[in-house]
Formats: C-alpha cells, structure tokens, sequence
C-alpha cells in the first residue's frame, strides 16, 4: 500500500513539472534582442541642447541645431534615415499626407527637421531625399522650412536621447529597428508632444503645433479651439474638454449679463436725468 503511495506521489510530481514545462513553453517570448532600445521614453518638456548638437545640411555644411529651428516657429522632429526600406518611407508619406490636408505651409506657421539616425548617410542622399519629399508636398517655399539632416553618431545618440527616441542596427539585416512617431517641439526647442504611428490625424497635427506655439499660430479660433480640446495619452489623440466648454459657456453668460445690466443702468440713469430737467 506505501509503494503504491511512493508510485503515485512520484507520478503526480513527473505530471507537475510537465505542465510547468509546458505552461513555461506557452509564455511570451521575451522581445528580441535587436528591439530592446528601439522604443520611446517620453520626456514632455524636455530641451534639447540646441548649441551642443551639430549636424550637417543637404549642402553639407556643418551648423548647430539652432541653426534649423526659428525661435518663432514650433517644429516637427522625425528621426528617421533615407535608405529605411520599410517603416521610414511609410511615416514620411503619412506626414505628406497630413501636411496636404493643412491650410498651414512648412517654412511659414511651422518648420520640419528630419534627421537620419545612420550615421553612414551623408549629404548627398539627404539632398536627394528632400528633393523627392518636396516635389511630393508641392507647394512652393517650402525648401527653407524643410531640413534634412545627416550627422557623426554622437550627435544623433546625442538628439535621440534628449528626445526619448531609441533605435537600435541590426547587422544581420544591415537595417535599423526603431519605433514612428513624429515629436513637436516649441520654438524653444522643447519637447511639447508626441504623435505616434505612421498616419497623423489633422486635427492631432495642427492641436499639436498650435500647442508648441502657445497658440501664436493660427486663427482666433485655433486658439479657442485648442482651449476646448486636450491631449489624451490614453487613446494618443486630443479630445473635446467638456468643462472647458463649460467654462466658456459661463463666461458668454457672464458677458451677456454684464452687457444686459449696464444696458439696463445707463437707460435708468438717462430717464432719471429727464425726469430731474423737468
């Protein structure tokens, strides 16, 4: 009766560690090797060291970061790199896209800065690069507000880590990992917000630069507009404020009052007046 105990007992723990092999088996595998720095560690207000950071022009000429954003214009910053056969091409489009569908033009409310992340590419391919994106866009001007840039790798690591933008080469595939997102700045050069993916809605696009800008581009509406709606990590996108839409109803109605009993007074005091001449 004990051995068939013993035989039992034993038999129970094979099984146990069986299903533990085998639930061990099921688990996720841990992210590859080639991804482990290849995602975005936000760092909102963050300011990017625009003197310390150099990289060079499509004429290649060496300049300081400063050099490519204005201090009267917020900027879109992309990381990207010229000879990206996948992901790189697919967010420059989704930029394209969005841009199209803006009444705001690069070079006049806003810049674009594109910097590569291989440090291998030189001015040549960013020319080339820039000369196809602008066609594409086709409006004109634009070549002042629109930089592609190329650099020496501590000046990219450099960018890449004030900004919170990890990549990582993989010499396998002679190919870089990285995450798509586009990071606004201020005209400051402060990092004001992220939008992720490869397609950007308008609306999250133009709230974004209007955001870094504090609101010194756009319309007076732009401006109202971006007081009603705020960024929502949660689903990456700006949503309509219902309390700021309270807010500016209690303000009209305040208005309206003020308007209505100063109306009220000044007809009151005028018929007192009359009243007192007779």
């Amino acid at each position: 009766m004990l051995q068939l105990f013993y035989a039992s007992f034993c038999a129970l723990l094979i099984s146990l560690s069986t299903l533990t092999h085998a639930v061990e088996l099921e688990k996720p595998n841990a992210t590859p090797e080639e991804l482990k720095n290849a995602g975005i560690s936000e760092k909102l207000g963050s300011q990017i060291d625009l003197d310390a950071i150099r990289f060079t022009d499509e004429q290649g000429v060496e300049k300081p970061l400063r050099s490519f954003i204005r201090p009267t214009k917020p900027v879109i910053l992309n990381i990207v790199y010229y000879s990206c056969p996948n992901l790189c091409g697919m967010l420059l489009n989704g930029l394209l896209d969005t841009l199209k569908t803006l009444d705001w033009t690069a070079a006049q409310q806003f810049d674009i800065v594109s910097v590569s992340m291989d440090h291998r590419e030189k001015s040549d391919l960013a020319s080339k690069k820039k000369t196809n994106v602008l066609k594409a866009y086709g409006r004109p001007g634009v070549e002042q507000g629109w930089h592609f840039l190329t650099g020496q790798e501590n000046q990219i690591r450099k960018l890449a880590d004030q900004v919170g933008f990890g990549f990582q080469y993989n010499a396998k595939q002679d190919e870089y990992a990285h995450s798509a997102a586009l990071i606004i700045l201020t005209p400051e050069g402060k990092v004001s917000r992220y939008l992720y993916g490869v397609q950007y809605e308008k609306k999250d696009l133009r709230m974004a630069l209007l955001e870094a800008s504090s609101g010194k581009i756009g319309t007076i509406v732009d401006r109202v507009l971006l007081y009603c709606f705020h960024y929502d990590p949660k689903i990456g996108s700006y949503s309509f404020y219902a309390f700021r839409l309270m807010q500016l109803g209690g303000l009209f109605t305040l208005i309206v009052m003020a308007v209505f009993f100063i109306s009220f007074w000044t007809r009151q005091r005028r018929r007192t007046a009359v009243i007192l001449d007779q």
